[in-house]
């Protein structure tokens, strides 16, 4: 069994801003969306409605595409953009994925937009202090930086010497770990996030001397 967006559904899909994927219609058509899969309700005020992933593949299509029910909840889940070194998914790179990381961080512009009081998106959110991690990655995705595969992954300490970056935690508060082997693709990573509005320092492991980037969110 498939749920298809109505036809008034499929309109408010069309006519979604083409950026941020913002919707406009009824509370009726906007949760059917939702319940599909095809939007989901910002958690904060003024509690707009933007498309997911799925929805702006139906959008660039400009079919009737039908979604399986029993992908709408995993559509409706929050896009996570690759930190490195996770185990290899279909569907991990291409133009289709190059669409959701690219509406994922025009999304986090919004949010910085719509959460900031003075609407500005140049320093990053309370959702990427919160999740930092995730929240580095993307700026790092979404600027066609390459994520480490999976061989010889380090287990989670960065030091492994796989090309690619790696994001990490650290014990610091609201600093995360960025690792790349490459010294010039390390630099072009900084680069990167200093322009997505973080802190960034270059530092050496103690003991493989490799280098490595702390890099922590800017307030001001």
């Amino acid at each position: 069994m498939a749920l298809s967006p109505t036809p008034a559904q499929r309109r408010v899909v069309e006519a979604a801003d083409a950026g941020t994927g913002r919707l406009r219609g009824t509370e009726a058509q906007l949760a059917g969306l939702v319940k599909r899969g095809l939007a989901f309700r910002h958690p904060r005020p003024p509690h707009d409605h933007f498309l997911t992933p799925a929805g702006h593949r139906i959008r660039e299509a400009g079919g009737e595409p039908e979604i399986p029910v029993a992908s709408a909840a995993a559509a409706r889940e929050v896009f996570a953009a690759r930190v490195g070194g996770e185990p290899s998914v279909a569907g991990a790179a291409g133009d289709a994925r190059l669409r959701e990381v690219r509406g994922a961080w025009q999304g986090l512009l919004e949010l910085r937009r719509m959460t900031h009081p003075d609407g500005s998106t140049d320093r990053p959110c309370a959702w990427e202090r919160s999740h930092l991690v995730r929240a580095a990655a993307l700026a790092l995705e979404a600027a066609g930086h390459r994520p480490a595969g999976p061989d010889g992954d380090d287990g989670g300490d960065g030091d492994g010497d796989g090309g690619g970056y790696r994001v990490r935690a650290t014990p610091q508060p609201e600093a995360v770990a960025v690792h790349e082997p490459d010294g010039a693709a390390l630099r072009a990573c900084a680069e990167t996030l200093e322009r997505a509005g973080w802190q960034v320092g270059e530092h050496t492991e103690p003991r493989s001397r490799a280098r490595y980037l702390l890099a922590s969110p800017r307030k001001v």
